[in-house]
């Protein structure tokens, strides 16, 4: 197996525009769920250069809301790796466009199965973390996939 192509994180930016909003003017969850995954699959494929599809999401944690004409800052980052399987943080933050500063509204753990064209799970490159930041974020994701697993049984 080669090694990663690429461990660099994944930035992406979404605005919230009126029709990405409740009653209340704050985005919906799901539309930042939908977000946080495309995130993390673009950086899953960055990391293997291979397609990916989600097979399960650890606990979100909502911290903030975020509000019509925010920008969206969504960064994704694999920290975490199995045979056919990337373990993706993602963290998404708001910026207000009168303040220009982050506000971190919602983290977690996305995991994204590597598949070839019939749909079946192929082996991706292996993530080796170094720092103690990496691995500190290497047994945070593998603790939630562990749950995670734990719960299907």
């Amino acid at each position: 197996m080669s090694d990663p192509y690429s461990t660099e994180p994944v930035t992406k930016m979404d605005e919230v525009f009126p029709q990405h909003t409740n009653a209340y003017n704050t985005l919906f969850g799901g539309r930042l769920m939908s977000i946080m995954d495309t995130s993390a699959g673009m950086a899953a494929s960055k990391f293997a250069h291979r397609e990916f599809v989600t097979v399960s999401v650890d606990a979100l944690k909502f911290k903030r809301p975020a509000y019509q004409g925010d920008l969206i800052e969504t960064t994704a980052t694999v920290v975490h790796t199995s045979t056919h399987t990337a373990g993706v943080h993602v963290v998404s933050k708001r910026l207000s466009r009168s303040e220009w500063v982050t506000e971190e509204i919602c983290s977690g753990f996305f995991f994204m199965v590597a598949i070839d064209s019939q749909m079946r799970p192929i082996p991706i490159p292996q993530f080796t973390p170094q720092s103690d930041e990496e691995k500190a974020m290497w047994n945070k994701a593998q603790m939630a996939r562990d749950a995670m697993k734990a719960a299907e049984q």
